[in-house]
């Protein structure tokens, strides 16, 4: 398993213009928390995985928290989109749509069956400057340990 975080870059658009971002100024000197999931506006992601982490966002921070990250395997405009269907404040959008972070990571699952094509696992991580903490990864299609309360438990766990 990958001990530190792979230094890839990310294409984003906060605003209206596309902003390149390292994993380097992400997680360097930083605590950080990144959760994978397969798709943006997708039953689970939608529904449960994206909004448990906006909710439980301000008891993260008060973890030692820093940010939290949502990646997809979609372009910005989508993760744009999706971001702002939720109205989402707090957790910050990390597009992969060339799955350069997923693919260093091993985080690969081809959807392809299901018209997706190659996709992220679901998966959650802490990342304390750059070297990964912990990490919780789904078996295929399921739902239950990359959620944003088995963080706050692991993050409790460590005070």
């Amino acid at each position: 398993m990958i001990k530190q975080v792979p230094n890839v870059k990310f294409i984003t658009r906060p605003e209206k213009e596309f902003v390149t971002v390292t994993s380097d100024a992400i997680f360097g000197n930083k605590n950080i928390v990144l959760f994978g999931l397969p798709g943006a506006f997708t039953p689970t992601c939608n529904d449960y995985h994206l909004p448990g982490y906006e909710l439980n966002y301000d008891e993260l921070k008060k973890l030692g928290v820093d940010e939290v990250y949502c990646l997809s395997v979609n372009d910005p405009f989508v993760m744009k989109a999706w971001a702002k269907s939720l109205d989402l404040k707090k957790v910050k959008m990390l597009p992969d749509a060339n799955l350069e972070f997923t693919k260093a990571m091993d985080m690969i699952v081809d959807r392809s069956a299901t018209g997706m094509g190659q996709r992220s696992k679901r998966y959650s991580m802490y990342v304390k400057n750059k070297v990964i903490d912990k990490i919780f990864i789904e078996q295929d299609g399921k739902f239950d340990v990359s959620d944003s309360n088995t963080m706050l438990s692991y993050l409790k766990s460590q005070k």
